[in-house]
This record gives structure tokens, sequence and C-alpha cells, in this order.
């Protein structure tokens, strides 16, 4: 029944896969107070390298783009050492892995980052969320402040930077979390981006920044070894509008054209229905983009199968059932039980 995920895969020239089974980005900070992944980090990958790809836990690029306790950076010497020993940890167990690239932008606060010598919180436009920080319910969120254009320089050349960081740091390549209400996703949206400049207003305005971004890394690391994750139907950290559908039909033509590694739909339920989308956000993104896509959310290895099957997508990525069975793919290919996931999971590295 699941055949098909056992299939060599090439995402390019570059890069081929040992199997169509991805481990999908999951957030567990777990690094040191200084950002630096831990050598317990290098042994939970590690023990997940049969996944024909891993997708790093999201990697901030720089300080102010923190948003959660203990979320691994690259943007230091010792933060880069760190990830190389996590790298070739995977390496050395036949695996391979991206590192997702994450600036939160109005989900980020300034308790992480003040000692950096900046308070401000980021993003396209001074709209904030509401509520309280999903792992320190402590703290609200921040009013951010809507970026300039200097600070949008600035913020491509670090997305940039971090990218060269991560192949410096033995990734394989690397994916841009462009999506799950986080910044990159922030200018992609109506409900939080406001502008009225050349960033704003208009599809062309609105998928402007996303675009540099992905150009920019493409020139420093190559497209082949270049990712990136999108959320066209806002559920998470946004609030979602009719016009956003205008705005992704852009993007994703756009897209097209830029041949990256694999576009990855941001979703933790692709049963989720968008009336302005027609239905599903990878039912819709097919529709629209017929490169390397990468299903997720809530699928199993028999529905992603046959999901690949009837060419919904081309690659399965399997978020919390790998944290409970680190033998995921073995299990799969052997027809074996799998351990339930629970949430007390998220404490431990295992």
């Amino acid at each position: 029944m699941t055949d098909n995920l056992f299939q060599p895969f090439a995402l390019n020239d570059t890069i081929t896969l040992d199997n169509r089974i991805l481990m999908a980005p999951l957030t567990r900070c777990m690094a040191d107070d200084e950002l630096v992944p831990t050598q317990a980090m290098a042994d939970y990958y590690a023990r997940r390298a049969e996944a024909g790809l891993i997708i790093s836990e999201a990697v901030i690029i720089r300080p102010d783009g923190q948003g959660s306790p203990n979320t691994p950076g690259l943007f230091t010497p010792a933060q880069i050492d760190g990830w190389r020993t996590v790298t070739d940890a995977v390496h050395q167990a036949g695996g391979k892995i991206f590192a997702q690239l994450w600036h939160t932008g109005r989900v980020a606060h300034s308790y992480f980052f003040e000692k950096s010598g900046t308070t401000d919180v980021l993003a396209p436009s001074a709209v904030g969320l509401e509520g309280n920080l999903s792992r320190m319910r402590e703290l609200s969120y921040q009013v951010p402040r809507a970026v300039s254009h200097d600070d949008i320089t600035k913020l491509i050349a670090d997305y940039a930077q971090a990218a060269a960081n991560a192949i410096d740091a033995g990734f394989d390549g690397v994916e841009i979390h462009g999506a799950n209400g986080y910044l990159i996703d922030q200018f992609l949206h109506h409900d939080s981006n406001r502008r009225s400049d050349e960033y704003g207003q208009s599809p062309e305005n609105m998928a402007r920044f996303p675009l540099a971004v992905v150009d920019a890394i493409c020139a420093r690391i190559d497209n082949d070894r270049t990712a990136l994750r999108v959320s066209p139907g806002a559920y998470f950290n946004m609030a979602s509008d009719d016009r956003d559908r205008s705005v992704f039909d852009y993007f994703l033509a756009e897209l097209e054209q830029r041949d990256l590694a694999f576009l990855h739909i941001g979703i933790f339920d692709d049963a989720m229905q968008f009336d302005y989308l027609g239905g599903s956000a990878s039912s819709y993104v097919r529709s629209v983009y017929s490169k390397t896509l990468v299903g997720v959310g809530s699928y199993s290895a028999e529905t992603g199968s046959t999901a690949i099957s009837n060419n919904q997508f081309d690659l399965l990525a399997i978020g919390r059932p790998f944290i409970a069975n680190p033998d995921y793919v073995a299990k799969v290919r052997q027809g074996n039980e799998l351990v339930s996931y629970s949430d007390e999971m998220l404490t431990s590295l295992v």
C-alpha cells in the first residue's frame, strides 16, 4: 500500500532522495541559552536520518526573529559550529538535511533579543496579534514597527547570509520559512500587510519582498539547494481575506519560473477547506504550480501514499509521528505498529 514512498526521488541534478518521506520541521526549543544546537539535538536528528530528507526545526536568521525560547540560530560562529555537529551526525547516518530559515516577524518578542541592542518587533505593518505567546503565556504580543526600506534591504541580505551559513554548517540546502503567519507570509496576506508603498496593496507589490528573499538565496547558494514553504490559506497567526487568492496566484506563477528544489505546503491539517482557494491548500497549489510539491498536514503513510498516487503532491512530510517514532521510515516499510504521539514527548529529545 505504501510502496511508492520508498522510491528514490531526484529533486534536481544535485540532490536525489532515497525515499519520498520527509521529516517535517518541528519546533522543539532545545538549543542552549545562546541558541546553539546541542549534542542531544545531533543525536535526535541522526536517529531520524532514514527519512529521504530532514527539514530542520525552524532556525532564526538573526536575533530579532526570535519568538519562542531556545530556538536555535544560524547567525553566530558558535551556532554554525553547533549545527555542523548536527549535520555531520545526520550524514554519517546516511541522511540529508535542509535548514529551515526563519524570521517570525510580528510573532517575535523583545524579551528574547533585547540584549542584542534592539527592542523593535518588525513586520510589514504596525498591526499586532492579540493574545499571548504560545510557548510563554505570560508574554503578550507586541505591536510591531513597520519595516522601512532600509530594514527590508538588510533583511534580504541577512536571509542570504543565513543560507550561506547553513551551507557552511554542512546542510544540504535550505527551506525558506514563508508560511504559518511568520515574516515572509505576513507580506503575502492583506490581514498583516496594510502598506501603501511598493510592498503593499497589489499582488506584485505584496510578493516583492518574498521573491527578493528567494532570489537572493538562490544567487548565494543556487536554486538547486533552495526550497520554500508557503501558506496560501491563512489559518495560523493570520486572518483570511478573499483578496489573498490573487496574491498567491501571482506569487506561485513567479515561483514556477525559479525552479526551486521544492515547494512545501504549510498547513497543520490539509483537510482544511478555504473558500477563496476553492478547496484545500495543497489542491490549490497543485492546480497552479507544476514543479515538485511537498504535502503535509495530518497525513498517515497510507493516506500520503494514496495522495502521491493521485498526483496531489510528490513528496510526503511527516511531523509528530517522527517525534514519537525515530524509526518511522523502517516501521512503515516493515508494516510495524507506530507509537502514538503525545504532547508529553515535547519535553525531551528521543
